[in-house]
């Protein structure tokens, strides 16, 4: 336990919290949530303005949701102590079910927290049609 202290100071050892530091995927939760008019998307981008961020629909109904957070200019005279904040390209995808209208997307930002809303439209279902069984003669 002393080892572990001399590592990582009087912090305690988590490793769970260690692999979401290193991991961008990890690093941007998102919450989908369905109404009765639409899916929506809230992901947290602490830092990020909407020039760092892309929202997109590919012909597959799929959602994605990437950018990068940029390193810091590094001063020659500055020296860090602990770097935690992930750093460097970040990306999300959600397979969107049939009943999503993708020409009606709106993406808002606001103090880092993205909300996509995807609306919702009626699906056709398939219609029952009846064959008639011939006889052979």
């Amino acid at each position: 336990m002393a080892l572990i202290s001399q590592l990582f100071g009087d912090e305690i050892y988590d490793p769970f919290l260690s692999m979401v530091n290193k991991c961008p995927v990890l690093n941007t939760p998102t919450d989908w949530k369905e109404t009765p008019e639409a899916h929506v998307f809230i992901s947290d981008l602490p830092g990020l303005n909407k020039k760092e961020v892309n929202v997109e629909i590919d012909d597959e109904r799929v959602l994605k949701i990437y950018g990068e957070r940029k390193e810091e200019k590094d001063d020659k005279n500055v020296k860090w102590h602990r770097v935690e904040r992930c750093r460097g390209e970040f990306r999300r995808s959600f397979r969107l079910p049939e009943n999503v209208k993708t020409d009606g997307v709106k993406a808002s930002m606001e103090d880092g927290v993205l909300v996509v809303t995807v609306p919702k439209q009626e699906v056709k279902k398939p219609e029952k049609k009846m064959i008639e069984i011939e006889e052979i003669k």
